[in-house]
């Protein structure tokens, strides 16, 4: 296990009944290891930037769902491969 999803798994100690149905931790199941994998998490900012677009449309595309987001705790964050997937989807042409 990588040492950014141990040190998170350290900070947020889950409920048994949050366990996967294989009984395996979350933060250790390949979903999470998959998207760790993509890069660094983004904050809105982050992401207005890559797609050239002000941080209130980020908030807003979220909230109508137009755009896919990883919540953490409160937070909005994105992979740049999220993104990226996302606006090949999008594009016209």
């Amino acid at each position: 296990m990588n040492a950014l999803v141990r040190q998170l798994a350290g900070r947020f100690r889950l409920p048994e009944v949050i366990n996967g149905i294989d009984g395996r931790d979350p933060t250790t199941a390949p979903v999470a290891e998959a998207r760790l994998a993509e890069g660094p998490l983004l904050c809105p900012h982050d992401a207005a930037r890559l797609l050239s677009v002000k941080p209130s449309w980020v908030y807003e595309a979220v909230r109508a769902r137009r755009i896919p987001c990883l919540r953490v705790g409160r937070h909005i964050r994105f992979t740049r491969a999220m993104l990226e997937r996302w606006l090949a989807e999008h594009v016209e042409g």
